[in-house]
């Protein structure tokens, strides 16, 4: 049986939900494991792993389908943040993080795969998986350019999507070219990250980038914590102050009904919250270890960053965090208390020994 079409291909991935659907070829990401292996030598990716952990894998669709002819690639918007929280103990969310948008990705991307499985060709579908560097797949698809934050930018739509791929071994017609740069001689996502982790164009610092800090384990970097600001996962600066993105709108797919985590997070109340209750809330997120303690981590961060030290509520959760069992939080609730001018609660932890939490006390 021939192969089906492309424009029957894309016809049924956007009847599914897609907003973009490309095709690339399956050869191997050359260039990309180039960039990726320098980026590591050199430190840049700050222990996040994902495609930086083996990129002769990331970098070549066919270690994941051998028979890999073609990706066939698809983006799915996803609404632009709404405005801030606007209280005094409310955190944000980056607005990726806000639904399961990847969910939604995936089921269009399931329905181009069964255009293909019907046909009699073998498919494989990533979505959000380290198997593949999925910018770079929709780049070689066509879907946009790099912009120099190193998101990918799609014409007219800017970069407000989620990406992800059909392995197939159906030989398809693929991309004639790729998508012009559309930047220009525009900086604003340089100029406007909070820590300046966009070190060149195209090029991010992990080690200052404040969407991989709040998921990293460990201690939170003391030079980036007031940076951090109001973030409780990701951070959207560097596309909200992207013109083509400003220019697209704030139009989406409408949140679905009861399963997503929502624009802003109560950090009091994730600081009261049992393991089990924060695993339920916000166990799509990425926890290491699936430990919600690095949670309370950034949540102790965020709240030393807009809390009110004179306010009750935060004096008890203070009190609370910092005769925690976890070094890491006593460690991080001693840096909110003091930020807060609390340092009258800090005396019972006067003889504490854990290395953490006197790195705080005594800096």
């Amino acid at each position: 049986m021939p192969a089906p079409s492309v424009s029957t291909l894309r016809a049924a991935g956007e009847a599914a939900g897609l907003d973009a659907v490309g095709v690339a070829s399956a050869e191997p990401f050359h260039g990309t494991r180039t960039h990726l292996e320098a980026r590591k030598a050199q430190g840049l990716h700050g222990g996040m792993q994902f495609t930086y952990r083996r990129p002769e894998r990331s970098t070549d669709p066919r270690h994941t389908l051998p028979s890999a002819r073609c990706l066939v690639v698809g983006a799915r918007r996803y609404p632009a943040p709404a405005a801030d929280p606007g209280t005094s103990t409310t955190a944000r969310v980056a607005a990726y993080a806000t639904e399961d948008h990847y969910g939604a990705l995936r089921a269009g991307l399931g329905a181009v795969a069964a255009v293909l499985a019907e046909a009699g060709f073998a498919t494989r579908t990533l979505v959000d998986d380290n198997g593949l560097v999925d910018r770079e797949a929709a780049y070689r698809a066509g879907l946009g350019w790099y912009g120099k934050s190193s998101n990918l930018l799609l014409p007219g739509q800017g970069s407000w999507f989620v990406l992800g791929s059909v392995l197939t071994d159906a030989d398809l017609e693929t991309a004639a070219q790729p998508v012009a740069d559309g930047c220009g001689s525009c900086t604003r996502c340089i100029d406007g990250c909070p820590t300046g982790a966009i070190v060149a164009p195209g090029v991010v610092d992990a080690r200052r980038c404040l969407a991989w800090l709040v998921q990293a384990p460990g201690v939170f970097p003391v030079e980036h914590r007031a940076a951090l600001g109001d973030r409780i996962y990701g951070c959207d600066t560097c596309q909200e102050v992207c013109p083509p993105n400003r220019r697209s709108g704030r139009v989406g797919p409408p949140a679905a009904d009861g399963d997503g985590d929502g624009a802003s997070v109560p950090v009091l109340d994730l600081l009261r919250a049992s393991d089990e209750e924060l695993l339920a809330r916000h166990g799509r997120w990425y926890i290491p270890r699936r430990d919600p303690d690095h949670l309370r981590r950034n949540a102790l961060v965020v709240l030393g960053n807009i809390g009110d030290g004179g306010d009750a509520d935060v004096e008890a959760v203070l009190v609370e965090l910092l005769r925690h069992s976890n070094p890491l939080l006593r460690a991080h609730a001693v840096w909110a208390a003091r930020r807060l001018g609390r340092d009258d609660l800090l005396a019972p932890l006067c003889h504490d020994r854990a290395p953490e939490v006197r790195a705080e006390l005594d800096p």
